[in-house]
Parts: structure tokens; C-alpha cells; sequence
């Protein structure tokens, strides 16, 4: 009876064990499959999913873990979320400054993962978009420019319009849908409706748009692929602080709206040559190079059109007349003012963070070795290709004022440091440090005031303003940074000594001194 149970068992054994063994076959053929499959897409992905990121409320951004070599996003204190956050009413201070870029316009729809895709998003406010695209060839031999990135010194005289871009047909392309064919990206419909020219001219981000063509999968022939988001961007007065601020800050607010996991690259698609001002460039970005600089087509996974300086609030607001104050990120984070900003104060302190510079450090040194009076001075330089070298003076007498703010203030009571601010002899982490160990600010109307963006909210700002440049600039940001600020109108170019000094000890006696 036993023996025949013990049969009977392993006439089952025999029948199951080739049933497991096939089943088995069956489930690693399916893995292999799936993996091949895998494979077979791995260097068509598409770019990071935005779901797979943690937003960690300070503007760092945790990310899976990667062997991009892309610098991380720094702790920002004054950081509000850029997605996910409810749209601005056109025309309010956010819709200005922060994600006012809300209305999406698919250009080319995402298949699944696969293949190319265009987008734009759209900012009423400021009439222009942000676009981005996956799969995405930039040809330098179809624009025609200088090759960009040369020493000042051997393209002396060189004309602006050798350094910007003309954009032939087909100089941008995008991959497209398996039956289509080469064909414009975009219309003339499209372009006036999302990017339109208003008053710049030639508008080289509609220019590049224009240029595009998309084009079948195959056809996408490069010579070399850009792995991790890259960011395209023209510069015009590249060598000017205020203008160069205002790309800056476009570049991080394009790279913010699209929900980039770390700091991009940077692609300057213009031909100027090396400027100091690239050094930031480089600090608050992954990378940067110049198109001309590829040795043939180049292909981007990922690929950020970034808008011209222009378009961003803080030079729309020099003409535009919006109410706008700054705030604390803390008391906007709790009580949301669309007419209050505090992204002014976040670009500032990512300005300050790509420096590698302490702020709290600074917060200390600023409260026990006295009061700093930053004196900006305007100061001779060569600037670029075009320039005579000589600034020109708007404070006619600036080495006497600075001279007896200096001897005045020797004779304080409290300790009053006057701190020569000869800006274009100082390296951007040196010009930084100054703005940020400052209690007051000085200086006559200039772009070097434009460091204002990255003062700390109890600095005070003092401005000469010569007649001939009555002009908004730092009253502007001074009130979007929430900075006290005062002015000085001169009838002239002429300072009086005694108005000058008379004002200063006024501020300093608020500051306790």
C-alpha cells in the first residue's frame, strides 16, 4: 500500500517538474523581453519625471539618485514653489515676478515617452513664453554669427550685428511623429500670438522659433547628445550688470517654470566674446558654453528656450506701472498676497548661494564690526568690443563726496566703515561680500546698484540722482526687495557735500549710530 502511494507520488513529481521547468522558461523569456525592450529605448528617454522629485520647500530639490553631473539647486530661505502652485491673476506682482507663465500650449505632443515633444508656456503679463522640447538639434553652421568666447582684446571694433544670430531654415529641428515630414514647428500665427516682437528688434528667440522644422524620427542626424536639460539663451548688453541681471534672472525663472530637478546647462547662442560678468554665468549654472564652439549639429534630450532679458519684470517694470512691494517668503507662504513678491529676494540669495558665500556669517560680522557704508564708485573699464573704455560721470565731484563721507565719518562716535565700492576691480564674489556686509548702500545712478538684488532686508539704500538720469532702476528694486530707500536730486551733476552728509547721519542715526 505504501509503496504504491509512493509511486503514484512520483508519477506526479514527473508530470509537474516539466510543467514548472516550462512555466519558468516562460516568465525569464517575458523578463528578457521586457528588458531587450528596455534596451532598445535606453537612449531615447525622456526627460526626468517631475513626479519622481521632492521639493524639500526651501528650493533644493531632492532627486533620485543619478550620475548627472548637474550642480544640485542650494537652500534658498526666501524659496516659494513654482509649480504646482495656484495661477496668478494677469498683471499682479507674482504674475510679474514669479510663475505668471501659466497657460500651456502644446506645440508637439509627447507619444507615450517616445520620441520628441515641443511645449510653450505662456506668461499674459509679460507677452512672451518659456518653450522646451525633448529631442531637440540646434546646427551652428545654419547661424550666422561670430564664433563667440574670445578674449575683448583680439576682437577690438567688432560689430554688434557680427555677435548676434540669423537663423536659416531648419537651424532648430525637433523629431516629430513617425508618419510626418519635415515641416515648420511653428506659424506666423503662433509666433505673434506667444512670442511676439513688441519693442525688440530682431527678437532672436522668435527668430530661432521661426527657423524650426520638425522632422521624422531618423532624420535627426547629430553629431553629438547633450544628456541633461540645457538651456538656450541670447544675450544682447551682455557686459552691462543690469541687463546681464535681467538675463539671469529669465534663465532662472525658465529653468524654475520647468520644473528642472538641478541647475542646468547654459548654451549662449550669440557670438559676443568673454566678458567678467561670465563668471556668474558659470557660478549659478552647471555649465556654459557658446554654440558656435560644437563641432557640428548638437542634439538636446531636454532643451529650454529661455526669454530675452527684456521680457522680465525687472526691465518691463521701467515702463510698465504695476503695483508691486516686496514681503517676507514667511508671510507670504502664510497669507498669499498676489500683489507682494518675494522672488526677488530668492534670485538674490541664489546669486549669493552659487558663491559659496555664508549669510548667516555675514548677518553676524555685519552686527559686531559696525556699521558699513558701501560707497558704489563709477570707475573706467573696457566693457566690450564697441567701448572707449570711460564711463560717463554722473556725479561730477563722486572723489570729493566719497572723500568727505570718509574724513565725516572717522569722526563718529559709533564705528562707521566706508568702504570703497571700485567695483570693476573686484571679482563678483568680492562685489557680492561688499553688497552683503553693507548697512547702507551709496552711489550715484549706475549698473553696479543693481547688486541691490542680493542685499539683506535691512540694508538701507541712499541714490544720487544726477538730472540728465532721473531714472527708476534701484527706487524700483529697492521696493520689490523691500529695501528703505532714499533719494538725493541733484540739479546737475554737482553733489553738495553737506546734503549728501546730512542725509547719510539721518539714515544712520535709524540704524542707532
Amino acid at each position: 500500500m505504501m509503496a504504491g502511494r509512493a509511486h503514484g507520488h512520483r508519477n506526479r513529481l514527473r508530470r509537474l517538474v516539466p510543467r514548472v521547468l516550462l512555466l519558468a522558461f516562460a516568465l525569464y523569456a517575458v523578463s528578457f523581453a521586457i528588458y531587450l525592450l528596455r534596451q532598445s529605448h535606453s537612449h531615447h528617454p525622456s526627460p526626468p519625471d517631475p513626479t519622481q522629485r521632492t521639493d524639500s520647500g526651501d528650493g533644493s530639490v531632492r532627486a533620485p539618485p543619478s550620475s548627472s553631473s548637474q550642480k544640485p539647486w542650494p537652500r534658498l530661505p526666501s524659496f516659494l514653489p513654482w509649480v504646482g502652485a495656484p495661477a496668478p491673476p494677469p498683471h499682479t506682482c507674482e504674475a510679474y515676478f514669479g510663475n505668471g507663465f501659466s497657460r500651456p500650449v502644446e506645440v508637439l505632443p509627447a507619444r507615450g515617452g517616445a520620441g520628441g515633444w515641443f511645449r510653450c508656456h505662456h506668461s499674459e503679463t509679460l507677452g512672451s513664453s518659456i518653450c522646451e522640447g525633448a529631442r531637440v538639434r540646434l546646427d551652428p553652421a545654419r547661424i550666422a554669427m561670430s564664433r563667440g568666447g574670445e578674449p575683448l582684446e583680439q576682437v577690438m571694433g567688432r560689430g554688434e550685428e557680427e555677435e548676434l544670430p540669423k537663423y536659416e531654415p531648419g537651424a532648430l529641428q525637433v523629431e516629430g511623429p513617425a508618419a510626418g515630414r519635415t515641416a515648420p514647428l511653428v506659424d506666423a500665427g503662433f509666433l505673434n500670438a506667444y512670442v511676439p516682437t513688441g519693442g525688440i528688434v530682431p527678437h532672436t528667440m522668435r527668430a530661432m522659433l521661426e527657423s524650426a522644422r520638425v522632422v521624422p524620427p531618423g532624420e535627426l542626424h547629430c553629431s553629438q547628445w547633450v544628456e541633461e536639460p540645457t538651456l538656450l539663451v541670447t544675450r544682447f548688453e551682455y557686459a552691462n550688470l543690469f541687463h546681464t541681471i535681467t538675463d539671469w534672472y529669465s534663465a532662472y525663472v525658465s529653468s524654475r517654470v520647468t520644473n528642472l530637478p538641478n541647475r542646468p546647462n547654459v548654451v549662449f547662442v550669440d557670438g559676443h566674446c568673454k566678458a567678467q560678468l561670465e563668471q556668474t554665468w558659470e557660478a549659478l549654472f552647471s555649465s556654459v558654453t557658446y554654440a558656435k564652439n560644437f563641432s557640428g549639429p548638437v542634439c538636446f534630450r531636454h532643451a529650454i528656450l529661455s526669454p530675452l532679458g527684456y521680457e522680465t519684470a525687472m526691465f518691463k517694470g521701467l515702463s510698465e506701472s504695476f503695483s508691486c512691494e516686496g514681503a517676507s517668503a514667511q508671510s507670504l507662504q502664510g497669507k498669499p498676497d498676489y500683489e507682494k513678491t518675494a522672488r526677488l529676494s530668492e534670485f538674490g540669495e541664489m546669486i549669493v548661494a552659487s558663491f559659496g558665500l555664508p549669510q548667516d556669517d555675514i548677518m553676524s560680522s555685519k552686527k559686531s564690526n559696525g556699521l558699513n557704508v558701501l560707497f558704489v564708485r563709477r570707475e573706467d573699464y573696457l566693457a566690450h568690443p564697441r567701448h572707449s573704455g570711460k564711463v560717463e560721470s554722473r556725479l561730477s565731484n563722486e572723489r570729493e563726496v566719497y572723500d568727505a563721507i570718509d574724513k565725516w565719518a572717522k569722526g563718529l562716535k559709533c564705528k562707521v566703515n566706508v568702504i570703497n565700492g571700485l567695483f570693476a576691480h573686484m571679482n563678483m564674489k568680492e562685489q557680492l561680500r561688499a553688497i552683503l556686509e553693507a548697512s547702507v548702500v551709496i552711489g550715484a545712478h549706475g549698473a553696479g546698484l543693481t547688486h541691490l538684488v542680493s542685499a539683506t532686508p535691512d540694508t538701507k539704500v541712499l541714490e544720487i540722482i544726477s538730472s540728465m538720469y532721473r531714472r527708476p532702476h534701484f527706487a524700483l528694486i529697492s521696493q520689490w526687495k523691500a529695501l528703505e530707500y532714499h533719494p538725493i536730486n541733484l540739479p546737475g551733476s554737482y553733489a553738495r557735500i553737506t546734503d549728501v552728509i546730512s542725509e547719510l547721519s539721518n539714515i544712520l542715526t535709524g540704524l542707532g549710530c
